[in-house]
């Protein structure tokens, strides 16, 4: 199963892309599935006018590789800072651009620096992904002070917190797994 970490802040020092590594990192080791992250700094998209992308065919040469990953992707988990109250533009921009993600489990990861951890983030990002054709999963990381929980390396130093990535990771893997054995029947 191929997983898309989706890291949506755009800010160079953002505190969030923390979080995105450790998923990474802790996926990795503990399953056998494939799984990469997609940093919305490292792609320059336009604001969407009229074009989306529907197939790689259709992608201009130089989207050609991320959307090789985006329609290949069997599950995202979107990690994203709260923007007053939601979530970021360049993320839904990516979106935006790559709609329709029919059946693909969401993982929502939201973060903040304060002690309410973007939980309005959250609650916009099940109508983002409702909107997608994508089926959320209910168990959500949100995690309030993110700069005291993991480093710089996505290297967890807050060890309270390690039940509730646990169970987030378990719930996702849970949904994304079982979509991906339907799809596969």
């Amino acid at each position: 199963m191929n997983i898309e970490i989706v890291s949506g802040s755009p800010r160079q020092e953002s505190v969030t892309y923390r979080i995105a590594l450790f998923l990474q990192k802790n996926l990795q080791e503990k399953t056998p599935h494939n799984v990469n992250i997609i940093d919305v700094r490292e792609w320059n998209f336009p604001t969407l006018q009229e074009e989306v992308y529907s197939s790689v065919a259709k992608t201009p040469q130089h989207y050609k590789p991320l959307a090789k990953r985006m329609f290949e992707a069997n599950a995202f988990i979107i990690v994203t800072p709260e923007y007053n109250g939601s979530y970021t533009p360049s993320m839904k921009n990516l979106f935006d651009h790559f709609p329709k993600q029919m059946h693909k489990a969401f993982g929502i990861v939201t973060a903040s620096t304060g002690s309410l951890g973007g939980i309005r983030a959250s609650q916009q990002l099940q109508l983002l992904i409702c909107a997608l054709f994508g089926v959320p999963s209910p168990y959500m990381l949100v995690t309030p002070q993110v700069d005291k929980k993991f480093d710089k390396e996505g290297t967890l130093i807050d060890q309270s917190f390690s039940n509730t990535i646990h169970n987030f990771v378990s719930e996702f893997l849970w949904l994304a797994e079982r979509l991906q054995l339907r799809d596969l029947n």
